[in-house]
């Protein structure tokens, strides 16, 4: 089974690295506009909630580790998003995992992309200098 791996340095520390990741006002400040957190799942919509990710939490070590289990969407569900923060002089050593697929199609390379761009972006939130979310709530394009 293949995986999306990323990794980045992030000017801040794990501690304020880490809602970002494992909160639904956290995901809102890098990811989707369209974020609702519910019974502690969090479901991110976007195309006008045509397309939706429920992230249910299968692991929660602040400020170190976060993994969730991706139960919606037509590659993606079973699949996980494993988030590794490790501290280091300049801040927060990020390592990021899109686990599971089940194959590497054009959609997945295509992901590989995109979380290539929410790196980044979550980058951005965690040092103060927000880009705001990848996907506005009413967006059309990808």
């Amino acid at each position: 089974m293949p995986d999306i791996r990323h990794a980045i340095q992030i000017s801040a520390p794990p501690a304020s690295v880490f809602p970002l990741v494992s909160t639904s006002r956290g995901w809102s400040q890098w990811w989707a506009a369209d974020v609702q957190g519910m019974d502690g799942a969090i479901e991110l919509g976007f195309f006008k909630r045509t397309t939706l990710y429920r992230l249910k939490p299968l692991r929660n070590d602040p400020p170190t580790r976060n993994e969730w289990l991706v139960e919606t969407g037509a590659e993606w569900s079973g699949t996980r998003l494993i988030f590794q923060l490790e501290a280091a002089a300049s801040g927060t050593n990020l390592r990021f995992t899109h686990a599971g697929w089940r194959s590497e199609t054009d959609y997945f390379v295509n992901c590989t992309t995109t979380w290539g761009e929410l790196m980044f972006r979550l980058k951005s939130a965690a040092e103060g200098k927000p880009r705001g979310p990848l996907f506005l709530a009413d967006s059309l394009a990808y």
